[in-house]
């Protein structure tokens, strides 16, 4: 099919544990979204994405163009997906797969870089040439959108900081944490949600939405967790600015709901960014949890009106 073809554009999400889609209109508006648990395994979870798309079209009676955000990426080398914490898409052409199903192109892409081109294109981002989009919540990841496309890469890596060793480590960060990627001292395992937690609250702790509350409450305890949380964001986020030095970050997650990331992690960037001035807005993101489907919507042109 020619882009011309579709209606509209069809965005599909696929987490660990939800699968959501959504449809946009040719002004970008959001005409349908729907979410379902995520199934166990490959093949039920590939024809649950099918099932979704054949549903929304035929609920309106017309055919969208599909793109998809996955967590994790499609090899160059090997056209199989790698990188996945969702292991069960490791090594599977799920890109091939689902056009399969679908008997059309689908366009697959790493879901952080679908929220960095959401927000680009028409959220915190819009109007800047170099936008970073970080996710913070069960993991760690990032994309990089340059001009209104996403960068890729060589090897289909580009942004993910998440799996750069924390930069400049303090003696009680040594050796680190052993990561799933298989290495120690990975950014995710110090910055994302259930890193937080465990440094508040030890091993076995999960909740980090609520140490901020614990924090405005006069926890001490907690109180330290989101300073050291912010001082490696920090240096994470240092190493970013020195190679891309981006126009503009947008925070995405639900870490990205807290608000004090956006006033400190900004006053210690400077004490690590190699510069003799650091302006880099750090930002919340404009699409909230829509952020990602939206952007696999986006990886199709709009449908001419």
């Amino acid at each position: 099919m020619q882009t011309s073809d579709y209606t509209f554009r069809i965005g599909v999400d696929l987490g660990g544990t939800k699968i959501e889609i959504a449809a946009l209109t040719a002004d970008n508006a959001l005409l349908h979204r729907h979410r379902i648990p995520t199934p166990s395994g490959y093949e039920a979870t590939v024809n649950a994405i099918a099932g979704l798309v054949r549903d929304l079209e035929a609920q309106f009676g017309a055919t969208g163009s599909v793109g998809i955000g996955i967590p994790g990426v499609v090899s160059p080398a090997t056209g199989l997906v790698k990188n996945a914490n969702s292991i069960a898409l490791n090594g599977h052409p799920f890109d091939r797969d689902i056009s399969t199903l679908l008997a059309r192109e689908v366009r697959v892409e790493n879901d952080a870089n679908c929220f960095a081109l959401s927000e680009a294109a028409d959220g915190a981002g819009a109007g800047q040439n170099v936008v970073f989009g970080v996710i913070l919540g069960t993991g760690c990841g990032g994309g990089v959108v340059v001009n209104g496309k996403v960068i890729r890469g060589r090897h289909h890596i580009t942004g993910e900081w998440g799996h750069i060793p924390l930069p400049w480590p303090q003696p009680d960060e040594q050796p680190g944490i052993l990561c799933w990627c298989g290495h120690h001292n990975c950014m995710e395992t110090y910055v994302a949600g259930p890193s937080l937690a465990r440094d508040c609250d030890g091993p076995g702790a999960h909740d980090a939405h609520a140490i901020a509350a614990r924090a405005d409450a006069g926890d001490p305890q907690a109180r330290a967790a989101l300073a050291r949380h912010v001082d490696r964001l920090a240096r994470g986020l240092a190493v970013v600015v020195n190679i891309l030095d981006p126009d503009i970050i947008v925070l995405g997650g639900g870490l990205s709901n807290l608000d004090h990331l956006y006033t400190e992690v900004p006053q210690r960037l400077a004490h690590y960014v190699f510069s003799d001035f650091v302006h880099t807005p750090i930002v919340r993101n404009v699409h909230g949890d829509s952020s990602g489907v939206r952007g696999a919507a986006w990886l199709w042109p709009p449908p001419a009106k």
